[in-house]
Parts: structure tokens; C-alpha cells; sequence
């Protein structure tokens, strides 16, 4: 039988394959093997096999008609110790079994009660800036993203303790990079570095926060309405058990995570692209002045505020906060016509697609209207998947739209930013999509006006 094999790049090593490349220019890298060699690239990272899957049909056919042929990918195993066995990293029937248990958390009812802390939260960080000061746009979604992630999830105010909770989120996440940057070589984790000391300082610290929310909500028993309660009340369909407190931690771990980081990132994106683009500036400010008029936006106006959606979902096909990820292969199979064989790992990245020029014209340009004429209709389901796709669609995927979309209607009704001159922002693929030395930016306040009328909450655009 002939075995076929896509397209490798020169450039090899014998021991690190591509590894060098890859490392010192991962979006560059992954972007020439796509204009160069192809819908399917061969690359070796150390000992790991890895095929670069560059075109939308073999993106849904590893994540949609193949994905039980499929597991998450080897990188997000090197550091057990922050997830556990949440939703990003269990498989199997018990991810099947905690998927069913939290999803109650993302019906229609639950996201709309969580609004009004999303604002309340945006409101809090900017009643502290002051006209024509600068202020890192990075550091400060990271603020807002933290203290929402903490009343949505814990019912909490994590305004106070942000640095703490913050700080110790960013370094454990810093280690992962460091971690996954030498996996050809690894540190094992038990080894008592200096940094695998500090990463498990930083985890208890974690730990001790989260384990005493769930002690804590465990003995009073109330449901709160927050993301907590779900996780402590919810019950097999089959044999009516819950989640043990391990279980509960790593969820809240994976979401506290997840509804932090990466909305953060797709905020301060959003912001840079818009200080950089006035025209699209000046439609927001159209629409939010057409709608909210000044006052404070709500869920019930998302459906008003299609311009502001189009814009986040712009930012996030320019500036996907999760660039790229994999799946591994359990058994040896084939796709798009080429052989993938047993504990190779398939790597989408978002960065590559949603940039191709087959399916985007003008590819580089930011053009929120893009989202909003029939030029949306003409795109491959997969050419954007700033969420990933199939069974394992980001949970919180609606959850997240309606939190960026909500503190951007927020922050732009009451500020403007202006990027500090001479400050090349440059994305940098670390674990997720970074702006490298922050987005310094000058903050110049805007005037308020009166408010028309509210719409109904019936015209909701989330499935129940």
C-alpha cells in the first residue's frame, strides 16, 4: 500500500527537526509552510510528529467527521498540575460526563444574569483612571477580565486581591511557555528547581483561594446564581452523583483561566486595532450613540449593537487570542487524503487560516463591515474558528462574546485611547496571543449623553 505524506520543509535538524524555526518565529514559521508548501505541512518538533492542517475542510474534518480519532495534544499535558482533569484537558466518557454537568452554566437565563457584573466590573477599573494618563490597555483588560471572572465564577470581588490572584495566574502560565519551549528536554516537575518550586507555591496559593470558596459555599449550601453554584449543585443524569471538591476546583480552575486570559487578550486587541483604525472608531461611536445614547449598555442590547460585535469578532480573526492548537492522533488514520499516523498531532492554526487569502479578501486589512455584508455567506465554516469547533467547541463561547462586547460598549462610551508613539505592539505566541511589552496607551475621557428606552431580554440572541 502507498502511504501518502504531505510536503516537509527543508531545514531539519536530526535531533530537533524544526524545532529551532519553530521556536524562534512560531507565527511566521507556521505561516510560510502554509503559503509555501501547502494544505498539509510535515514538521518534526523534537521527537514529535507534527502536520500543520491549513485548509478550513481538513480543520472541520479533524475537529467535526474525525474527532474521535482525536484527543487533545500532547502540550497540554506538560503542566498537569494548573487544569487537572477540567474540560480543556479530560477526554473520554468523563469529559463527556463533565461537559453535560456544567453546561446548565451557559443556557440563556444564566448569561443574561451575569450582564450587569460584567459592567459593574468595567466601571469599577476605569472610575480609576484619570485624563491624559498612560496606562498599559494590556494590564488594565486584565484588571477587568479578573474582578468579572471572579463574581461570575465565585460570586467574589476579586477588585482587591487582583495582584495576588493575577500574579500568580500569570507565572504559572509564564511556566507553562518555559515548560512547553523545552519539552525536547524536560524538567520533570517533581524536580525541585527554582521554578517548579515557585510554580507550586504559586498553584497553592490558587488552591487555597478556590478550595475555601468551595468549602465555604459547601457548608452554607446557597445557590448564588454564579458559575460555583452550578458546579456544587449539578447531578448525573445516570446515577445522581455530583463533582468531589478536586473535581469543582479543576472546572473553576479552567474556566477562572479560560474567562480571564483569553477575553482579556481579545479586549486589548480589540482596543489596539481600533486606536489604529479611527474610521471603525468613529462607527462605534455612531451606533453606541444611536442606542445607548450614554447609559450604561445591558444584555438586553446586544442585538442592537452589531457593529460592536463585528468589530470583536474582526479582532479576533486578526488577533485570535488562542493562535493555534492541536489534537493528537489515537490510531493511525487519514486526512485530507494523507496518511496520520498513531500519536501524531494535527495543529489548526487560527493565526494561519483566518488570514489565507482564499477565503478573505484583503486578508491584513481590519474591516469589521466584512461580518455584517454577504461577504460573511461566502466563507468556509472553518476558515474562522476563533473558538475551535465540533464536540469541543469552547463551553463558554457566548459567554464570552457577550462579556468583550459589553465592556467594550462599557470602556468606549466613557474613554479613547491613543497607543504611545514609538511603541512597536507586537503579537507574541506564547501560550496564547500576547501583545509583546504591553499596549502603553494615552487615556483622553468622553462626555456622556441621555438614554433612550431599553429593548426586551425576548430578543436575546443566544440559544436556550
Amino acid at each position: 500500500m502507498v502511504v501518502k505524506l504531505p510536503p516537509r520543509p527543508p531545514g531539519w535538524r536530526w535531533l530537533t527537526g524544526h524545532l529551532g524555526e519553530f521556536s524562534r518565529d512560531r507565527l511566521g514559521f507556521m505561516v510560510r509552510c502554509a503559503r509555501e508548501y501547502g494544505d498539509m505541512t510535515r514538521i518534526r518538533l523534537g521527537h514529535h510528529r507534527v502536520y500543520l492542517a491549513n485548509h478550513p475542510d481538513l480543520v472541520e474534518e479533524v475537529l467535526v467527521a474525525k474527532s474521535r480519532h482525536f484527543i487533545k495534544h500532547f502540550a497540554l499535558r506538560l503542566n498537569p498540575e494548573i487544569l487537572g482533569k477540567g474540560l480543556l484537558t479530560s477526554e473520554g466518557d468523563f469529559w463527556l460526563r463533565q461537559r453535560r454537568l456544567i453546561q446548565p452554566a451557559f443556557v440563556r437565563s444564566r448569561l443574561a444574569a451575569y450582564g450587569p457584573a460584567m459592567v459593574a466590573a468595567a466601571d469599577r477599573v476605569l472610575d480609576e483612571w484619570q485624563p491624559g494618563e498612560a496606562r498599559d490597555v494590556a494590564k488594565e483588560m486584565a484588571r477587568i477580565t479578573l474582578d468579572i471572572a471572579a463574581k461570575t465564577l465565585f460570586d467574589a470581588d476579586a477588585h482587591g486581591s487582583a495582584g495576588e490572584v493575577s500574579g500568580a495566574l500569570q507565572y504559572m502560565l509564564d511556566s507553562y511557555l518555559v515548560r512547553f519551549n523545552r519539552f525536547l528536554l524536560p524538567v520533570p516537575t517533581w524536580l525541585p528547581t527554582p521554578r517548579n518550586i515557585a510554580v507550586r507555591r504559586a498553584r497553592l496559593r490558587l488552591d487555597a483561594i478556590i478550595y475555601g470558596y468551595i468549602r465555604r459555599r459547601r457548608q452554607c449550601g446557597e445557590d448564588k446564581g454564579d458559575l460555583l453554584s452550578i458546579l456544587l449543585h449539578a447531578r448525573d443524569e445516570g446515577d445522581g452523583t455530583g463533582m468531589t471538591d478536586r473535581q469543582v476546583r479543576d472546572e473553576a480552575m479552567t474556566l477562572f483561566l479560560a474567562g480571564h486570559e483569553t477575553t482579556a487578550l481579545a479586549l486589548s486587541w480589540t482596543w489596539y486595532l481600533l486606536a489604529t483604525n479611527p474610521e471603525a472608531e468613529q462607527r462605534l461611536m455612531a451606533e453606541l450613540r444611536q442606542t445607548l445614547a450614554g447609559r450604561t449598555p445591558t444584555v438586553a442590547d446586544l442585538p442592537q449593537l452589531r457593529y460592536a460585535e463585528a468589530i470583536v469578532m474582526e479582532s479576533m480573526r486578526l488577533r485570535p487570542p488562542i493562535y493555534a492548537f492541536g489534537r493528537e492522533a489515537l490510531d493511525d488514520c487519514e486526512i485530507g487524503g494523507f496518511h496520520v499516523p498513531k500519536k501524531a498531532t494535527i495543529l489548526m492554526s487560527q493565526w494561519v487560516v483566518q488570514r489565507d487569502p482564499r477565503w478573505w479578501s484583503e486578508p491584513e486589512k481590519f474591516q469589521p463591515e466584512r461580518w455584517l455584508d454577504d461577504r460573511v455567506h461566502d466563507i468556509p465554516k472553518y476558515a474562522y474558528f476563533p473558538f475551535g469547533g465540533g464536540p469541543r467547541l469552547c463551553i463558554g463561547n457566548t459567554f464570552a462574546m457577550m462579556e468583550t462586547v459589553l465592556v467594550l460598549a462599557t470602556i468606549a462610551q466613557r474613554f479613547r485611547f491613543t497607543v504611545a508613539a514609538g511603541h512597536p505592539v507586537v503579537p507574541q505566541a506564547t501560550f496564547t496571543l500576547r501583545p509583546l511589552h504591553g499596549i502603553p496607551a494615552i487615556i483622553t475621557p468622553r462626555a456622556r449623553t441621555e438614554a433612550p428606552p431599553s429593548v426586551s431580554l425576548e430578543q436575546l440572541p443566544f440559544a436556550s
